[in-house]
C-alpha cells in the first residue's frame, strides 16, 4: 500500500530512446545523432538492467500506460521495442487496458516498420508531422515531406487502434489566416488527438543562434495570442477541444500517459536523460538519469542503472510541482490534494484576487484555470502558490 496521495492516479513507465537521424534545429531534448549504427542488442540489455533496478525499488506495481519517447524511438528495431514491452511486463504487472505508445518520424522507411511495432505490442502512435507545408518543414529541419506524412498518418490509421500527430505553430512569418487553413487540413486526418505546440526559442537551439542574429524572427506576442486563439477555436469546433494547454481530443481519446504526467502519478523513468518520479513509502523522488547516451550505458552495465540525480521533495515542491502540472489541464485540480502534499491550504487571497478576475473557476474542492487564465497560466500558479 502506498501512503501517498498519488494513491489510484496510475503508475507509468517512460523508456527514452536518445538517438536521432539528425538534429532538429528548434529542438532542446535530449537527442543526439550518430553516424554509425548504434548497438540496439548492448542498450536492450542496459534497458533491462535499469528496469529491473527500478522494479527492485518500487515492486508490485501495475503499469497503466508506457511511452517510448526520444529522440526517434521509431529508429529502434521493431524486436528491440518488444523485447523492452517484455522486460516491463516481467518487472511489474501490466493492466490489460494499458496504453502503449511509441513517438515516429513519419518517414516512409519508418512507416513499414509499424506492423512490426503493433506486433511488438504497441497499441498507440504519436507522429512528429511539425507541419504540414513543404517549405516550412525543410525550415524545421525535417527529413520528410507532406506527401511522405500524411502517408504515414494513412498507414498508421490502418494499423494502430489509437494514433496522434504532432503540429508546431507560430513558426517564422506564420499568419493566424494560413496556420487556420492548416489546421483545418490537419484535423480532417486527425481521427482522435492532435499536440499543438507553440514555437519557443530554446537556448542552445540553433534557432537561437539565428533568432539572435536577426536571421529568423517568430510572431509577436499580439500575432501569437492571435494564433493560440485560433488553435483553440477550430479544434473545439470540429470536437478536438483542448483537454490540457497544448494537445486536444475527442472525449475519451486523451493520452493516458501524459494524463499521468498533469494528474501528477507516479511514473519510471528508463534511458538516458530520463525523468521520474517515484513513491516510496510516505516520499515521492526525483530522479534523473545520466544524458550522454554511451555515458549512460557504461554507467548501467558497471551499476545497473544510469540514474545520476535523486532528490526527496520536500513537501512544498509536491504541492508547487501538483499545482504547475495539473493546472495545465482543462479538468484542474482538486485542492484537497493539494492539502494532502502540502499540509496548508492554497493561497486565499490569491484565489479571490483569480476568481474576481476571472482567470480561474473553483467549483468546490475543485479548481481550475479558464480559457481566459490559460495564456498567462505561470502568473496564475505563481498566484496560487504564494
Amino acid at each position: 500500500m502506498i501512503d501517498h496521495p498519488t494513491r489510484d492516479v496510475g503508475f507509468g513507465v517512460y523508456v527514452h530512446w536518445p538517438f536521432c537521424a539528425s538534429k532538429c534545429p528548434y529542438c532542446d531534448f535530449n537527442s543526439h545523432v550518430r553516424h554509425q549504427p548504434v548497438d540496439q542488442e548492448r542498450f536492450l540489455a542496459a534497458f533491462r538492467r535499469e528496469i529491473a533496478h527500478t522494479a527492485a525499488r518500487i515492486p508490485g506495481r501495475a503499469v497503466t500506460s508506457v511511452f517510448f519517447g526520444g529522440g526517434t524511438p521509431s529508429l529502434m528495431k521493431p524486436e528491440t521495442v518488444g523485447a523492452i514491452l517484455d522486460a516491463i511486463g516481467g518487472a511489474w504487472a501490466i493492466d490489460p487496458g494499458a496504453e502503449v505508445t511509441l513517438e515516429a518520424n513519419p518517414t516512409s522507411v519508418e512507416a513499414e516498420r509499424f506492423r512490426g511495432y503493433r506486433h511488438a505490442g504497441i497499441n498507440r502512435v504519436s507522429l512528429g508531422v511539425q507541419a504540414l507545408n513543404d517549405p516550412d518543414l525543410k525550415r524545421l529541419g525535417r527529413m520528410h515531406s507532406v506527401d511522405e506524412a500524411l502517408g504515414a498518418v494513412k498507414i498508421a490509421a490502418s494499423i494502430f487502434e489509437r494514433y496522434s500527430f504532432d503540429l508546431i505553430y507560430a513558426r517564422p512569418g506564420q499568419t493566424p489566416q494560413a496556420w487556420g487553413s492548416e489546421l483545418e487540413q490537419a484535423i480532417s486526418h486527425a481521427v482522435e488527438h492532435l499536440s499543438l505546440y507553440q514555437l519557443t526559442i530554446e537556448p542552445g537551439t540553433w534557432f537561437q543562434r539565428l533568432y539572435d542574429a536577426g536571421k529568423i524572427t517568430v510572431p509577436d506576442e499580439e500575432t501569437g495570442r492571435a494564433l493560440y486563439d485560433i488553435t483553440q477555436d477550430v479544434c473545439a469546433k470540429h470536437g478536438l477541444p483542448a483537454y490540457e494547454i497544448s494537445n486536444h481530443a475527442r472525449p475519451g481519446a486523451e493520452s493516458r500517459h501524459n494524463l499521468l504526467y498533469w494528474r501528477y502519478g507516479e511514473y519510471a523513468g528508463i534511458g538516458p536523460g530520463a525523468h521520474g518520479r517515484l513513491v516510496t513509502g510516505n516520499a515521492r523522488l526525483a530522479t534523473a538519469t545520466e544524458k550522454h547516451p554511451e555515458t549512460w550505458l557504461e554507467r548501467v552495465e558497471r551499476e545497473g542503472h544510469g540514474v545520476i540525480d535523486e532528490e526527496v521533495l520536500t513537501s512544498e515542491a509536491e504541492g508547487d510541482e501538483f499545482l504547475l502540472m495539473g493546472l495545465r489541464l482543462k479538468e484542474g485540480v482538486d485542492s484537497r490534494r493539494f492539502e494532502a502534499f502540502t499540509g496548508k491550504t492554497l493561497n486565499q487571497r490569491g484565489l479571490r484576487i483569480l476568481e474576481e478576475e476571472g482567470l480561474i473557476q473553483v467549483d468546490g474542492s475543485r479548481l481550475a484555470v479558464t480559457p481566459k487564465g490559460f495564456p498567462v497560466l505561470n502568473a496564475v500558479i505563481a498566484e496560487l502558490a504564494a
